[in-house]
C-alpha cells in the first residue's frame, strides 16, 4: 500500500517517535532508579511522582488548549510544541543530578508542564494538517511507529541499565528528545511564512479538495 503523506504530518510523527522512543528507554527502570538511587526512595515516592505528572498535566491541558484555540494563527501552537518538547527533553538530565524525593517531584512538575504544552500544540497542528480522507491511517501510523519504538526501546533500556548504569540511559533519553525538537525546527517554513491563520488554512484546504 502506497501512502502519500504531507510533510507536516511526517515531521510530527518522526519527532513524536524519537521523543517517546527515548522515554521508552527509561520507563521500565524509572521505579528501580528511584528506589535504588534516591535517598528515602520507595514505591510510595514512585507513586507520588507519577501522580504529580498525570494530575498536573491533566489540569493544564484544557486551559492551554483553550488559549491556543483563541489565537488567530498557528504560531502559538508551534511555539508551545517546540518549547514544551525542549523543556521535557531536559528533564532526564535532571534525574542524573537528583538524589532526594523532592528533586524527583520538582522534575515531574517540569515534565508535566512541558508535556501539557507539547501535546496541546502537537495535536492541534496534526489535526489541522492531516490529509483529508486519511485521518484514521495517519493517526494509526503515529500510534504504530510510536508503539514499535517504545516497545523496542523498553527492552534496550533494561539491558542498557544492567550493562552501563542509569546515567548513560538518561543521557540517551534526553538526546533523543532534543533530536525530536531539532526535527520540529524544519517545520517552521511549512506552517507558513509568519504562520498563516487558521481561517486561511481552512480556505486553502477546501480549495485543494476541489
Amino acid at each position: 500500500m502506497k501512502l502519500k503523506i504531507n510533510r507536516v504530518v511526517k515531521y510530527l510523527i518522526l519527532s513524536d517517535v524519537l521523543f517517546w522512543t527515548g522515554w521508552g528507554l527509561m520507563n521500565p527502570v524509572f521505579a528501580i532508579f528511584v528506589v535504588q538511587r534516591i535517598e528515602g526512595g520507595s514505591p510510595f515516592v514512585v507513586g507520588v511522582a507519577a501522580a504529580i505528572y498525570w494530575i498536573l498535566k491533566s489540569l493544564l491541558r484544557v486551559p492551554i488548549g483553550a488559549f491556543l484555540d483563541s489565537q488567530p494563527t498557528e504560531k502559538d501552537d508551534y511555539f508551545f510544541l517546540v518549547g514544551g518538547l525542549f523543556v521535557a527533553s531536559l528533564v532526564p538530565f535532571g534525574y542524573i543530578l537528583a538524589y532526594l524525593p523532592w528533586h524527583i517531584y520538582f522534575l515531574q512538575i517540569i515534565y508535566a508542564i512541558g508535556m501539557a504544552m507539547t501535546l496541546s500544540g502537537w495535536q492541534a497542528i496534526f489535526t489541522r494538517h492531516i490529509d483529508k480522507g486519511k485521518e484514521a491511517t495517519e493517526w494509526g501510523l503515529d500510534a504504530t511507529f510510536l508503539g514499535f519504538g517504545v516497545g523496542i526501546s523498553g527492552a534496550v533500556g533494561g539491558w542498557a541499565v544492567t550493562e552501563f548504569g542509569f546515567e548513560p540511559v538518561f543521557i540517551s533519553v534526553g538526546i533523543l528528545g532534543l533530536i525530536g525538537v531539532f526535527v520540529l525546527l524544519g517545520l517552521r517554513g511549512d506552517l507558513g511564512r509568519g504562520f498563516i491563520s487558521r481561517k486561511d488554512l481552512n480556505i486553502f484546504k477546501k480549495s485543494a479538495e476541489k
